[in-house]
């Protein structure tokens, strides 16, 4: 699975597989149907791709404070703007947005752990022998 498009497929599908759990999970978010949800998922992914560095920035002092908690409502935070912003989704109040950020969460992180990472036959960079450094006159800052 090195196919950068692949890759893309694979995190959308998963997190179409936490929104669509979030759904039936917690009572205060819906989705209409499918094309709804294909559009919550490209927008969550637009906003986890240029939003959510942004919100991190500005909120670290909260989130090292919170041990990592304010992640988690930074993760709320969009999905309530993704629920105001796409009709056919609703998310109802802060806390089903907290329940929806945590499930879809937690699915991807079960779904990592069981796609994983292929071991890398001997010998290759990364399975346990050192890559061999290249000697350049360039300074790298």
């Amino acid at each position: 699975m090195n196919h950068p498009f692949l890759q893309l497929l694979v995190r959308w599908s998963v997190l179409a597989l936490g929104v669509t759990l979030a759904t039936k999970l917690i009572t205060g978010i819906h989705c209409d149907d499918v094309a709804t949800l294909a559009a919550v998922v490209l927008l969550l992914s637009l906003f986890n791709a240029i939003l959510k560095p942004l919100l991190v920035l500005f909120t670290l002092p909260f989130i090292l404070l919170s041990l990592g908690l304010g992640m988690l409502v930074i993760n709320a935070f969009l999905f309530m703007l993704v629920g105001e912003m796409v009709k056919g989704f609703r998310v109802e109040s802060f806390w089903s947005a907290l329940g929806g950020a945590l499930i879809v969460s937690i699915t991807n992180i079960i779904i990592s752990m069981v796609i994983g990472k292929r071991p890398r036959p001997p010998g290759s960079p990364g399975a346990g022998a050192r890559p061999v450094a290249k000697r350049d006159d360039v300074i790298d800052i």
